[in-house]
Order: structure tokens, then C-alpha cells, then sequence
């Protein structure tokens, strides 16, 4: 049986590694996943009010720099927590996320070691 306050989190993800392991640390954390594959589906998605959306920044399918900008600007959805990673020697786009909004930005080595923590965080009970 599903938990009733079970979190939701979209992710925007195209890697396979990253996407077992987010789907094996997701299910310790009771948290729901929503795979996403467009810029369009994300922000219809991001409508159903979820804990976070995860981004592999260089997915540019989701436009990720774009679609924070959305979120970010948009009363209703500005309010969720937006995490993406990204290869460490990549600090250009590492500025342009953290300028368009996105609140956490890690490398993709930081993520992949904290994501339990990370899904923990954001399955608690009712907020």
C-alpha cells in the first residue's frame, strides 16, 4: 500500500546509471518518481506540486535552463525545490543554473554520493 504522504519528485534525467540509482535510493525514501522527457511535460508535470526536480543539466531535452527560469517565474511552481547536477569541470553552466534559480547545483559525483540523503530529505510527511 502506498503511503498517503508519499512525496513526489520529478526527474529529468536520460542517463541510465543515474536513473537505476535514483530509482533504487527512491524506493528506500518512499518517494514517488516521475520521469520526464521534455521541457513541456516537466512543466505540466510540475503542476501536480512535487518535493523536488531533479536535472541532469546537460539533458537538453528538458531545456533545463530554461525550464528553472519557468519555475522560478511562475508564483504557482516557484516554491519547489529545484536540484541539478552536472560534471564538475562544467562551471559555466554551473553559473547559468544557479542564475536561472535552481537551488541546489552539485557535481555529478556529490549527487550520485548523497542522493539517499537527498530523496530522505524530501519524503517527509506533510509540510
Amino acid at each position: 500500500m502506498e503511503n498517503q504522504f508519499s512525496k513526489t519528485v520529478l526527474v529529468a534525467v536520460s542517463d541510465l546509471f543515474f536513473s537505476v540509482k535514483i530509482n533504487e535510493a527512491a524506493k528506500r525514501a518512499g518517494v514517488t518518481l516521475k520521469y520526464v522527457t521534455t521541457e513541456k511535460d516537466l512543466l505540466e508535470k510540475a503542476k501536480a506540486d512535487p518535493a523536488l526536480i531533479i536535472f541532469d543539466l546537460n539533458f537538453e531535452a528538458v531545456r533545463p535552463i530554461e525550464s528553472i527560469r519557468k519555475l522560478k517565474g511562475t508564483d504557482e511552481l516557484k516554491h519547489i525545490s529545484l536540484l541539478g547536477y552536472l560534471p564538475h569541470v562544467q562551471t559555466d553552466l554551473q553559473k547559468l543554473a544557479q542564475e536561472a534559480g535552481c537551488d541546489t547545483v552539485m557535481p555529478r559525483s556529490a549527487f550520485s554520493m548523497n542522493l539517499n540523503q537527498i530523496l530522505m530529505r524530501h519524503a517527509g510527511a506533510g509540510d
